[in-house]
């Protein structure tokens, strides 16, 4: 019995022949789901970022065979669509989107500071740019009868407020608003729409925006979890994404990555 339940869980990891986009996929989050995506047998995972000399990079490592780059800014439709049709055009169909191309807050502003300049340009990636990845890819799925798995990057600011950074914290909330909508919307068609939602952890992104080396980041990061002994890595994450872009009953799930958050924390940003 045991063995059987066993293999179960193992064939619902198997991502064998699946064709998946990565937005954001030229590092952290996305590049490691990529890196494990080809480990678990896709016929292709297609990177679409706008850092493009690393985006190739990380494809050239994967392997010609298995990995692709192409150049995307989330907040363009045109491009968007682009990119998702000739996805289908050159593979034959999109199984999985990874919508996972997202920026930071620039600055510790309270609802008291907001910079609506900076505050549109952050609205621009983070929201527009992940609805524009769910419909283009939930339309190319309808069309071509697959039943595929659309998975969100959010975060625990979704699920809390925060003391700064209140426009980051805007932007994941309608990105949770998003995947609950689309979840019953696109159901009847067998696609399934998920978020994963990290604590803040070390990325090129969360070093960049500190200024700081990753270990001074973990050291940061270390506070906004009750789970001592470890360190939240972007490997963690990609094993949650690979979970919710194989099992195929699970549906409008947010599935947080946080190591029992610490509410209060000022700063989350993943």
């Amino acid at each position: 019995m045991y063995h059987m339940f066993y293999s179960t869980v193992g064939n619902h990891r198997s991502l064998e022949g699946k064709v998946a986009a990565i937005t954001g996929g030229a590092s952290g989050i996305g590049e490691a789901t990529a890196r494990l995506f080809a480990q678990h047998g896709t016929r292709m995972v297609v990177i679409a970022d706008i850092q493009d000399q690393l985006g190739k990079q990380v494809a050239s490592s994967i392997g010609i065979d298995k990995c692709s780059y192409v150049h995307c800014d989330v907040s363009d439709e045109d491009q968007v669509k682009n990119t998702v049709e000739s996805i289908v055009e050159k593979y034959g169909q999109l199984d999985i989107m990874f919508s996972n191309a997202g920026i930071a807050s620039s600055s510790e502003q309270t609802v008291l500071e907001l910079d609506i300049s900076r505050f549109d340009r952050l609205f621009a990636v983070n929201v527009r740019g992940m609805a524009l990845c769910v419909k283009h890819a939930a339309r190319v799925m309808v069309e071509g009868g697959v039943r595929g798995s659309i998975v969100c990057t959010g975060s625990v600011a979704a699920s809390h407020g925060l003391k700064s950074r209140t426009d980051y914290c805007m932007t994941k909330h309608a990105v949770l608003g998003l995947v609950r909508s689309a979840s019953l919307q696109l159901g009847e068609h067998g696609i399934r729409v998920n978020s994963v939602s990290p604590n803040g952890l070390v990325t090129p992104l969360t070093c960049r925006m500190q200024g700081k080396s990753v270990e001074e980041v973990e050291k940061v990061f270390e506070a906004f979890a009750r789970l001592k002994g470890v360190s939240l890595k972007v490997e963690h994450i990609a094993d949650a994404v690979l979970f919710l872009a194989s099992n195929e009953f699970v549906s409008g799930h947010d599935l947080v990555v946080d190591g029992v958050y610490v509410p209060g924390s000022s700063s989350t940003t993943t």
